[in-house]
């Protein structure tokens, strides 16, 4: 999993973010994004966000991978925790950050502040470990699902441990006091204290054995059952008292095995006290004795509690759960269809488009030819009236002089103004100019085509070419398999 360094993330921009997040929703049903996809979600240039994702992959925040059918980027555990760090420093919740405290099994517990300096408690959920990989056999987080990505895991994990907390803190119980959560990460009051295992002698054993006990006796009259009830998931504080930690394998009263759990718990309990404080009770609570007066499991929908799974998909989209779960091994095909399905949508709504355009172009046009047919040579023609203020030239006064000598109702006359009509008419088409298309018409049509042209021009890049090509590569294993079972049956070689 490798160590949590943040000293990238004050160098990083907001492009970098924009793209580590079009990464994390480009993997809602993808396994392995392809940098097109990327490129579309994230709204930059497409050499941009190549170079981006480049930067990235060096500082391993990003990891590109060769798939079967594709090759496409992959967020990496510190790409998520660095989205999550923005996000809660964001909100103002933590300003600082500190030294590794505490590791699990699925989970690194780090030291942080917020603006005030009040030290914190951080938990990042690491789900996938060699250590623990067995979460479909001890949790049911897949619930419905057959395979899901580690990171979406973990995201689980860390939406219910927020949910437990907040309800037996809003129900006095003994547990940290929860600040906030994102994605896979957990703000939580810093307990000053240890976990019960480093503690070596107690003033008073009888009482924290009781006090022990009666927790777990409140924890199932509120109809749930801790699980994981041991030395190191207790923390006592300076004055002594027990502190509950650790909450998402929590499991509801009516799951099958609640007996069980209920049993091991009071058995991990007595075993340590016997083991460290060399005490042993024959008084120890059982599950049969329990008298439920609450709906705990019912308000956090914990494991066991029965629910639609309807229901369920909603509550995780309503609490911000983004990446959805990788579907059976035919996914990478059925991701390589609907890639090239979008494709073919998005020539396909080019073309209505283009269809468009040209119904509106043929409605301007026929408006313009009724508006220039409904014209009769009868309508007034505007005549041009000359500026006071510019003299005419000596020879059109002249010429103009003589007309208004000759008789206006002689041959020669008429002759006369119908030539000089002639030929205002000859210079005004020679000078002039007129479009019957619509200036809005053409800037849009002139734009949609270049836009077109840019779209065409980027799905050419985002094609692999090459060596780089899963096409070439799946062609090649293809052609070694032929070569393989060459002769297999009786053919000669």
């Amino acid at each position: 999993m490798g160590k949590l360094d943040v000293a990238m993330l004050r160098y990083l921009t907001g492009e970098d973010f924009r793209v580590l997040t079009a990464v994390e929703m480009g993997m809602k049903n993808h396994e392995l994004v392809p940098g097109s996809l990327v490129a579309s979600i994230a709204n930059l240039r497409h050499g941009g966000v190549h170079k981006l994702m480049k930067d990235l992959c060096k500082h391993r925040l990003l990891t590109y991978e060769r798939g079967k059918q594709y090759d496409g980027y992959r967020l990496t555990n510190s790409g998520y925790d660095y989205l999550a760090l923005k996000a809660l420093t964001n909100r103002k919740v933590i300003a600082s950050f500190g030294n590794q405290i505490g590791v699990g099994k699925e989970s690194n517990i780090y030291i942080v502040a917020d603006e005030d300096r009040t030290p914190l408690c951080l938990k990042l959920h690491r789900l996938g470990r060699t250590c623990f990989r067995k979460i479909k056999d001890k949790r049911d987080y897949h619930a419905h699902r057959n395979r899901a990505s580690w990171l979406y895991l973990s995201r689980i994990s860390a939406t219910k441990e927020f949910a437990y907390m907040k309800a037996l803190y809003d129900r006095d119980f003994p547990v940290p006091k929860p600040i906030d959560f994102n994605r896979h990460c957990v703000v939580m009051e810093l307990v000053n204290g240890g976990p019960l295992t480093h503690v070596t002698s107690v003033s008073d054993v009888e009482w924290l054995y009781d006090e022990l006990m009666g927790l777990i006796v409140r924890l199932g009259n509120c109809g749930v059952i801790h699980g994981d009830f041991n030395e190191f998931n207790i923390m006592i504080d300076e004055d002594g008292h027990p502190i509950i930690i650790d909450f998402p394998q929590m499991v509801s009263t009516r799951h099958p095995n609640a007996e069980q759990y209920y049993d091991r718990d009071v058995r991990c309990i007595r075993e340590f006290f016997k083991k460290r404080f060399s005490y042993e009770s024959e008084e120890y609570p059982r599950f049969s004795e329990l008298e439920r007066d609450d709906e705990l499991d019912t308000e956090v929908s914990c494991s066991g509690y029965k629910r639609d799974v309807a229901i369920e998909n909603e509550l995780l989209q309503e609490m911000g759960i983004g990446l959805e779960v990788i579907g059976d091994e035919q996914s990478d095909t059925e991701d390589t269809n609907e890639n090239s399905t979008k494709m073919d949508e998005d020539e396909i709504a080019c073309l209505r488009q283009e269809v468009e355009a040209s119904i509106q172009h043929d409605e301007t046009v026929q408006k313009l030819t009724e508006r220039t047919d409904n014209l009769s040579l009868d309508d007034e023609v505007p005549t041009l009236v000359l500026n006071p203020s510019t003299e005419p030239d000596t020879k059109e006064n002249t010429e103009d002089n003589e007309e208004n000598k000759e008789d206006k109702t002689s041959q020669k006359y008429r002759l006369a103004m119908i030539e000089k009509a002639l030929s205002d008419v000859r210079s005004m088409r020679s000078y002039t100019s007129a479009s019957t298309i619509a200036p809005e018409v053409v800037k849009s049509q002139v734009k949609r085509n270049l836009e077109q042209r840019q779209k065409k021009m980027e799905r050419k890049k985002a094609i692999a070419k090459g060596e780089a090509s899963a096409v070439t590569r799946q062609r090649r294993d293809n052609t070694e398999t032929i070569r393989e079972s060459h002769g297999l049956w009786g053919w000669a070689e």
